[in-house]
């Protein structure tokens, strides 16, 4: 089984799914925020190794590791960003397996959505930035320590005013990273997702920042068509991890907090 930490002794089961992928951990702040209220799993995905990594192994650990946590009950399912795809993908699969489900900065689903996203990357990156991740490849012959430094140089562009740098990422692993997102993309293509979430019966609350290059609008068009209760919130002053935006975090864990607690979530 996957490595995964727990916290909290009482109250509804949370499923925190991380993002990257490749890039475990960062979901911790969060899981200790609500370790006080509820009982929460962190679930840190598979390393690269061994046969090439797809979306279906990912929800295959996910599914044991959940099992091993809940036993056969339902859980509600918070991801961020690669883990919000994640999240959407283990509901369809296992559609009596989720209460409620949480996707804080998801990730895009389609070309459109993904061209935005790359658009607004390329208009916040100053020259220097261009050249300096442009460079990486010649200096840096480690592929996972690579891609934790471009991953550090973009975070200001990802950011809108946070209050630490430190996302608390446990290690970044270029090869599952590239793996599964192609494995993602090729699902996408094939018309796979996001069809499937169709069949996802639990209410689905969308948090994203303004500041996120990732187009939460565009986002949002591309669900909820598929979804039979979704809901939307997004912060101004807030980029793609609202839990470390000096203006947003309050905010966030409030409604996060709203949203596992109350029957239906908020309205």
């Amino acid at each position: 089984m996957i490595d995964t930490r727990t916290y909290g002794h009482g109250g509804p089961p949370v499923v925190l799914i991380h993002g990257g992928p490749g890039a475990p951990g960062h979901m911790a702040p969060i899981a200790r925020e609500l370790a006080g209220e509820f009982r929460v799993l962190e679930p840190l995905q598979r390393g690269s190794g061994g046969t090439p990594l797809t979306v279906a192994r990912h929800l295959d650990d996910m599914h044991e590791a959940i099992v091993a946590f809940s036993g056969e009950g339902p859980v509600h399912l918070a991801g961020s960003s690669w883990g919000a795809m994640l999240a959407l993908a283990y509901a369809a699969s296992r559609p009596d397996r989720a209460l409620k489900l949480v996707l804080i900065g998801c990730g895009t689903f389609d070309p459109l959505a993904r061209a935005r996203f790359e658009a607004t990357v390329k208009e916040r990156m100053d020259e220097r930035l261009r050249e300096r991740i442009a460079g990486l490849e010649a200096e840096i012959a480690d592929p996972d320590e690579r891609l934790r430094i471009k991953a550090e140089l973009l975070l200001p562009i990802y950011s809108h005013d946070p209050v630490t740098t430190d996302l608390e990422n446990e290690r970044v692993d270029a090869r599952a990273n590239r793996e599964s997102w192609e494995d993602m993309l090729r699902l996408q293509r094939e018309g796979v997702y996001p069809a499937a979430f169709a069949a996802i019966e639990a209410p689905v609350l969308m948090l994203h920042g303004a500041r996120d290059p990732h187009p939460g609008h565009l986002i949002r068009a591309s669900l909820e068509r598929y979804l039979c209760h979704l809901e939307y919130h997004e912060w101004e002053a807030c980029g793609h991890f609202p839990w470390v935006e000096r203006e947003a975090r309050d905010d966030f864990y409030a409604r996060l907090r709203s949203w596992l607690s109350s029957p239906h979530g908020p309205t």
